[in-house]
């Protein structure tokens, strides 16, 4: 790997284990990490250089910690809540950022992102009126099933399915517990396609570089539904540039996107796209491993260069990137688990030396315990498989062999892994 940046400083805003290989990328260029979080434990942390426990959403003490550093850079991790103390500590130390404040305040508040998309055409899911008084006129009105979320939080946190209004009261107090601003939303509750539209912007161009279809469990009933898998690329591309890109693309050039990345997740139903979570960061999933391994880019080391000089690099996203994946069908294959201890994994020993499989994220292992508040979250996942094939019927047959194969007990015997992925639903 290229090391021109050697002895360089770059501060990471975040430890979660998402974050993990965007620092062991910055570390193989021979950069100085720098970590930061608000919990001495956290994943990523054990792969920095240096680590310090101020919280993300402290800027002052953040900015006071770059200064003490003297860092080069500094970037955010896998988390959507500190990209508004990124974009701060970036303007107060004079640094490079992707983010500005306008677009902060799109895409850091769904609110707000569901009121921006609207004025170009980019549809949000139908909403109903109601505030933390809960007046009994706008509960007479609102029709179940329904989603209730905070504004400002994600990957399942905070979010509640109603079915009645007893569990919608419930969800609103739940909501507002995780809600930084004390902000909600209550969305018609969309049981349709899902899918995740990612783009990567380099010099004002914006490249749609993946969109797929994103398969949810229900057998979690109440909760928040959380991806079971991912397949690349959707069956629902023609309809997006046919229905939403040239909107999308004419509001991302108003609000003044020129350089990063960006996750739209949204409904797919009749011909229609209804956006509903967006995240201007590194996502979780990680679909830029496929990326990587598919276009020949990793977006990380993108991000870390414009952390440290302003630039992406010299080439033409254009040129690079296919969201037609080159003819190759792929996946993200997610294995969640129930609550419980953990007392042995097996089978993901085989994913190794499988040349199917480009990459295996795992979160959790062998001791961890999986909590009651972790269900209906993205804590609650055991592993993430990243596989590419040839075909569509052969990326079947390997979800299929690993979900055959892997298994996770409990110390009390139990089997902790929720039912995978239907392939015949792909």
């Amino acid at each position: 790997m290229d090391r021109e940046f050697e002895g360089k400083k770059l501060l990471i805003l975040g430890g979660n284990p998402e974050t993990t290989p965007l620092v062991q990328i910055a570390n193989g260029m021979g950069i100085k990490t720098i970590v930061t979080s608000g919990r001495s434990t956290d994943h990523a942390k054990k792969a920095a250089w240096k680590a310090y426990d101020v919280d993300g959403m402290d800027v002052d003490g953040l900015i006071k910690l770059a200064k003490s550093e003297k860092v080069d850079g500094v970037l955010v991790g896998v988390a959507d809540i500190l990209v508004p103390s990124y974009c701060k500590v970036c303007g107060a130390l004079g640094l490079p950022c992707y983010a500005t404040e306008k677009i902060v305040e799109v895409f850091s508040f769904k609110d707000k992102f569901k009121e921006t998309c609207e004025k170009y055409g980019v549809h949000g899911i139908p909403e109903y009126k109601l505030d933390a008084e809960c007046r009994r006129e706008d509960l007479d009105k609102i029709v179940y099933p329904v989603m209730v979320k905070p504004v400002d939080n994600g990957g399942g946190v905070g979010m509640t399915v109603a079915y009645n209004e007893e569990e919608l009261l419930e969800g609103v107090k739940k909501a507002l517990d995780a809600s930084y601003k004390k902000r909600f939303i209550v969305e018609r509750y969309m049981q349709c396609d899902d899918v995740g539209i990612y783009y990567s912007f380099k010099d004002g161009v914006c490249s749609v570089s993946c969109i797929y279809d994103r398969y949810t469990t229900d057998e979690q009933v109440g909760f928040s539904k959380v991806n079971l898998g991912s397949v690349y690329p959707s069956r629902h591309i023609e309809d997006y540039f046919r229905n939403m890109h040239d909107n999308a693309v004419r509001m991302f050039g108003d609000i003044g996107i020129q350089n990063g990345v960006l996750l739209l997740s949204g409904f797919y139903e009749d011909g229609e796209f209804y956006m509903y979570d967006p995240g201007f960061r590194l996502q979780g999933e990680a679909p830029h491993l496929l990326m990587k391994a598919i276009h020949g880019f990793d977006q990380r080391e993108m991000l870390i260069r414009f952390a440290l000089t302003g630039s992406q690099g010299d080439f033409d996203i254009r040129e690079i990137d296919d969201v037609r994946f080159r003819g190759k069908s792929a996946a993200t294959l997610w294995f969640l688990l129930k609550k419980g201890k953990i007392k042995e994994i097996s089978g993901l020993e085989k994913a190794e030396n499988d040349p199917r499989i480009v990459a295996n994220v795992q979160r959790l292992n062998v001791g961890d315990t999986v909590e009651e508040d972790w269900i209906g979250t993205e804590r609650q996942v055991l592993t993430r498989l990243y596989i590419i094939c040839d075909s569509r019927e052969e990326l079947k047959n390997c979800i299929n062999e690993y979900e055959n194969t892997v298994k996770v007990v409990s110390d009390d015997g139990a089997d902790m892994l929720l039912n995978g992925l239907n392939t015949d639903l792909i």
